[in-house]
């Protein structure tokens, strides 16, 4: 009886796998519909919203976080600054360390962007009800923590 409960276990896990592998590149690729209306990258989203999650940053601190080199992140900072989205500056405890702030700019892009990346979960779940969106939620939020 054992190895047949297993077995029903191990089909459901790649079921599972192969669902959230799906909707994970639906999701990217929606978000990426979505930023070609704007003037950053997607490596420039994910920096803008670490900043807007977490507030200012080192260049080390944001490359950690991303997984790039701390010369990819310094190319993507000078380009964001550029456009006027983020600015650097220096510590107030500590002259030596540089802070990425973001800026009001920066912020809109991302707080819209993902209004509309909401908007888009809105309408896919329209035909939930809310005892489904409540449970879909948690048990999203439980296999985040599971991760971590």
């Amino acid at each position: 009886m054992e190895p047949k409960q297993e077995n029903e276990i191990d089909i459901l896990v790649g079921e599972t796998e192969k669902s959230l592998r799906y909707i994970a590149a639906i999701i990217k690729q929606k978000g990426r519909e979505i930023l070609n209306q704007y003037t950053i990258t997607p490596p420039q989203f994910v920096a803008l919203q670490w900043l807007l999650e977490n507030g200012d940053m080192t260049i080390g601190e944001l490359s950690n976080k991303m997984y790039l080199a701390c010369s990819t992140t310094t190319d993507l900072i000078d380009r964001m600054e550029k456009n006027q989205l983020v600015v650097r500056v220096k510590d107030e405890n500590d002259r030596r360390v540089v802070r990425i702030h973001l800026l009001e700019e920066g912020a809109r892009i991302i707080e819209d962007v993902i209004d509309k990346r909401q908007g888009y979960l809105a309408e896919v779940l329209s035909s939930f009800t809310k005892d489904e969106i409540v449970v879909l939620e948690k048990l999203l939020s439980k296999l985040h923590h599971e991760m971590k």
